[in-house]
């Protein structure tokens, strides 16, 4: 039997990080993705400072420029409130393709001595005496077994819904890239939060010229009215001109609930990132991803022999982090009333 101390499923920013830090400390660790690295996300790809913060603190260097799109730097995030407001909350951050850097941080993870396999699907996963027996689907379908398991699958969470036998929560996003122009600074990200213009929120960036346009929804049938509602105020405030759509994004968001809870596992499988519940406002998880997957990381490899102290251990290290979450949540609750059942 090939036992490896950990196997870790998803090679998002979650999944590579704490693969990376395991094997630094020693691990054997398998590090397992459904899809082709470089694999495509529909994200916005905004690092924000503390993103910028953990990248240098968990793997030793800065953001590499070969993951970057224009405008490079990001310079903080707008906030239109659900009375029209405006609220400018400027910070160095950075602007990245998700498939480069998610690649960037699977092949750090690799270089420290993580076994990485791609285009690798977790089927299912049962406990067995003190490890736990990983089906494993690529070109066939075939075994694995570890000590401990971390998900790190994000927002799909197939594995989650088989352990807990629970349907998770969605928001619906849905983005289109276009080429045209509009009177807005490039280097900020903008966020919508009148409830005329989407069910959660709306926003607008730029990636390579391209413009950045989305909606998410809690009822997907209402995608296209809402859409619409957003691109004709855009084109009234800000002078939005479409010259030619480029391509069309749908995606699923974790429906973040009031008091924020947080599943940090079952047995010897672990949850770590977007699957636990660690998912900041606007959809910002990069640095909620990789600051879980570094506690969970850490927990396992300080009680290695005592997988309930584990438990202690990580939530005790993403205190903060948690906390840090529930006040951003309330913070934006603050400012309109689609989110008033975050408020504290």
């Amino acid at each position: 039997m090939n036992l490896f101390d950990v196997i870790v499923i998803g090679a998002g920013p979650t999944g590579s990080t704490a693969s990376k830090i395991l094997a630094d400390k020693g691990y054997k660790v398998l590090l397992v993705e459904k899809f082709k690295m470089p694999r495509y996300k529909s994200c916005s790809g905004q690092l924000i400072k503390k993103s910028l913060e953990l990248v240098q603190q968990y793997y030793g260097e800065a953001v590499p420029i070969s993951t970057m799109c224009a405008p490079t730097e990001n310079r903080g995030m707008i906030f239109t409130d659900d009375k029209g407001k405006s609220y400018r909350f400027e910070q160095p951050g950075l602007n990245v393709w998700r498939s480069e850097f998610d690649k960037w941080l699977a092949d750090k993870a690799a270089q420290a001595g993580v076994e990485v396999r791609d285009r690798t699907s977790a089927v299912s996963i049962e406990e067995q005496n003190g490890t736990v027996k990983v089906t494993l689907k690529g070109e066939k379908t075939y075994t694995e077994y570890a000590r401990y398991v971390i998900d790190c699958e994000g927002v799909i969470g197939s594995l989650k819904k088989k352990l807990l036998n629970c349907q998770l929560p969605y928001i619906t996003t849905y983005q289109t890239f276009n080429q045209g122009s509009i009177d807005l600074d490039y280097h900020f990200f903008y966020a919508y939060l009148q409830p005329e213009l989407s069910e959660y929120d709306a926003w607008f960036n730029v990636k390579d010229k391209q413009l950045v346009l989305g909606v998410s929804v809690k009822d997907s049938a209402k995608t296209e009215y809402y859409y619409a509602q957003f691109l004709a105020y855009m084109k009234k405030r800000h002078r939005l001109r479409i010259d030619k759509q480029l391509k069309v994004d749908k995606w699923l968001m974790p429906h973040i609930r009031p008091g924020c809870t947080v599943d940090y596992g079952v047995g010897r499988v672990f949850f770590a990132g977007e699957i636990a519940g660690f998912l900041n406002p606007m959809g910002e998880g990069i640095s909620a991803a990789m600051e879980s997957g570094y506690c969970i990381a850490s927990a396992i490899a300080r009680n290695f022999d005592d997988w309930e102290t584990i438990y202690a251990d990580y939530k005790t290290g993403t205190s903060a982090l948690y906390h840090y979450m529930k006040r951003q949540w309330n913070f934006v609750a603050g400012m309109t009333d689609t989110f008033k059942e975050m408020r504290l």
